[in-house]
């Protein structure tokens, strides 16, 4: 039997590498993977939804 902790949602999407050009970038691509996850799993459905949820989260 593995006793090991699972990994959090920041440590294991950390290790990816960010395939996006640094003058395109606004947020860390961890932030934006989370905001996603947490969104999707809140119950958003699309763009606009994750959107939404990230501005009423934003503080």
């Amino acid at each position: 039997m593995d006793t090991t902790a699972p990994e959090s949602l920041i440590e294991h999407f950390s290790k990816l590498e960010d395939p996006r050009v640094d003058r395109n970038k606004k947020h860390e691509l961890i932030d934006v993977i989370v905001l996603c996850v947490c969104a999707v799993v809140s119950g958003a459905e699309g763009w606009s939804d994750i959107e939404e949820f990230g501005r009423t989260k934003l503080e």
